[in-house]
């Protein structure tokens, strides 16, 4: 090959590999890794709700936008108290396309100015639980995700409002951000499995007494449902009513350690999930039972949502409260109540058989005939997949002082029932003796329940804290059991709940072309030099001299 030959091709497979480069220019800074949460995608019974899209690739746009923009090829980034609910009701009723929305969460949720503010007056928990109601019983077609506001997210967002303040959307021809969260097709999680826990205090039997003991029982589901599982924590539903039951579990089992203050009635532990789905785990748990375990219940007690009073606890009951028996209970819990300066009331709720809806964990006793209430600080019935852990629900929602009250409310009416106290002003759970109800112990319950997501269908049956509850419930009961079923498949979930958001810093096409230009005259001026230098300006002016025709004699 000819030196002018060489050098072209040279030239030309540097020009080649050049706008290769350029090409990339696009993505080439990279401006943080953020780790984000999906919103939760789940068919019930058939009908397809919650997000339906995962992959992410496109600019950065921000609040307040201009009049008539197209958000379609757009990721809408919002904090959330920025982002209107009609906006979005707009978005979904009327099936505009949005290329993906990315709502950014207060960090804390009960603070303001670094002040604990528990009546929040509406902001943020109000319109986050409002925001979340939206979500999840709505077909959302474009990938919603929740990040947290930290300062780096603040930083991000000023830049794409300072963008977009000089008139022009972020876009390929005007360059900003773009946001990438790379992800495959989210599959369905095949066969979710619920895992019960059970622990059981024997009572005592006197000496020829051949006939099984009464049994009480302190229930409370576990698991959670929300808007974005890997953030559904759940500290005060149900992760309070299920602290209340460990530490009733710890102390009782002092005093049936001893068989000289040993009741004579089993207590039985159950710690229960599929909660949110109608309580299916407490169903099949029931049905495990050997009908004498079942007849055997005097009654029982679930716990839901106690995290969070300070005066007012409802009983819930499915009976009448003129029934002897839930007078006789509620009697107890009242008595107990007025010495220590709060008020129980009571609700009664009829149930309907034929309806496969369950309110409150305790009308799946009644379905089986099981006497049983429910003490809760809800005053009403939670509508179908609300008030279960969801976003708003964090460790602030959860105050250690009305888990207390509430062990020491259930604790002293189950001795005064247990041991023939009634009537009675006897404090069995005295502050200053070994019964005592630890307040370390529900802090430190409290703080791991609100570390840990747990909606069941992606928590697994051998995940540790399943084997952490089992461990602790081994410790003060006997007879610890798990068991593990299939959730029922009126729901199907998929997985993909979390990833990682990538934000790069792009250039526009301008830029790119004017680099382009700048990039080809160095490329011409330095080929014709090397040209010049090698062979000559006259080789030079042949290479681009239009080579003569041949002309084609005939035959």
């Amino acid at each position: 090959m000819p030196p002018s030959g060489e050098v072209l091709a040279s030239v030309s497979s540097a020009l080649a590999v050049l706008l290769v480069l350029l090409a990339c220019v696009e993505l080439g800074d990279a401006a943080a890794a953020v780790g984000v949460y999906r919103l939760i995608q789940y068919d019930l019974a058939g009908a397809p709700l919650g997000s339906r899209a995962a992959a992410l690739n496109h600019h950065a746009a921000a609040l307040p936008l201009p009049a008539g923009a197209d958000l379609s090829r757009s990721a809408l980034v919002a904090p959330l108290l920025e982002l209107p609910l009609s906006f979005l009701r707009e978005y979904l009723a009327e099936k505009k396309h949005l290329g993906g929305l990315l709502i950014l969460l207060p960090t804390n949720l009960s603070a303001k100015n670094g002040e604990v503010n528990r009546d929040d007056k509406g902001q943020p928990k109000s319109v986050l639980a409002e925001l979340e109601k939206l979500l999840v019983h709505e077909e959302v077609p474009f990938p919603v995700y929740f990040a947290f506001h930290d300062d780096n997210m603040d930083n991000l967002l000023a830049d794409i409002r300072n963008i977009a303040s000089s008139g022009q959307p972020a876009s390929a021809s005007t360059g900003g951000y773009k946001l990438i969260v790379p992800s495959v097709e989210p599959k369905k999680v095949s066969s979710p499995t619920i895992s019960n826990i059970q622990g059981w205090l024997p009572g005592l039997k006197g000496e020829g007494d051949a006939e099984q003991l009464p049994t009480i029982a302190i229930v409370a589901n576990y698991d959670t449902f929300g808007a974005a599982p890997a953030l559904s924590v759940g500290s005060d539903s149900n992760g309070s009513g299920a602290v209340a039951l460990l530490e009733i579990s710890r102390i009782f089992s002092r005093l049936y350690s001893n068989p000289k203050t040993r009741g004579k009635f089993n207590l039985l532990f159950g710690l229960t999930s599929g909660g949110p789905y109608n309580y299916n785990g407490t169903s099949k748990w029931l049905r495990s039972f050997d009908q004498r375990v079942r007849e055997s219940i005097d009654y029982a007690i679930c716990l839901n949502s106690v995290g969070s009073w300070s005066s007012d606890l409802w009983m819930h009951v499915s009976k009448p409260p003129e029934n002897p028996y839930i007078k006789k209970i509620f009697e107890d819990f009242s008595d107990v109540s007025k010495e220590m300066g709060i008020s129980v009331g009571i609700k009664h709720k009829k149930i309907n058989v034929s309806n496969s809806r369950v309110a409150w964990e305790h009308e799946q006793f009644s379905r089986f005939r099981v006497t049983a209430l429910t003490l809760s600080e809800l005053s009403t019935p939670p509508e179908f997949l609300e008030s279960t852990g969801g976003l708003a629900d964090t460790r602030e929602s959860a105050d250690v002082e009305s888990v207390m009250r509430t062990v020491r409310l259930v604790s002293e009416s189950l001795a005064r029932h247990i041991y023939g106290l009634r009537g009675r002003n006897i404090d069995v759970f005295a502050e200053d003796s070994s019964l005592a109800i630890s307040p370390h112990y529900i802090r430190s319950w409290l703080d791991l329940f609100s570390r840990t997501p747990r909606v069941a269908p992606f928590l697994q049956k051998n995940d540790p804290f399943i084997a952490a509850l089992k461990k602790e419930l081994s410790e003060h009961t006997a007879d610890v059991h798990v068991q593990n079923d299939v959730l029922d498949g009126m729901f199907t979930f998929y997985d993909a709940t979390k990833s990682t958001l990538n934000v790069y810093q792009v250039a526009s096409v301008t830029f790119d072309l004017l680099f382009l230009l700048v990039l080809g005259s160095y490329l011409i001026v330095l080929f014709s030099f090397l040209v010049i230098t090698t062979r000559g300006l006259d080789d030079l002016i042949n290479i681009f001299r239009r080579p003569p025709s041949r002309k084609v004699k005939g035959a």
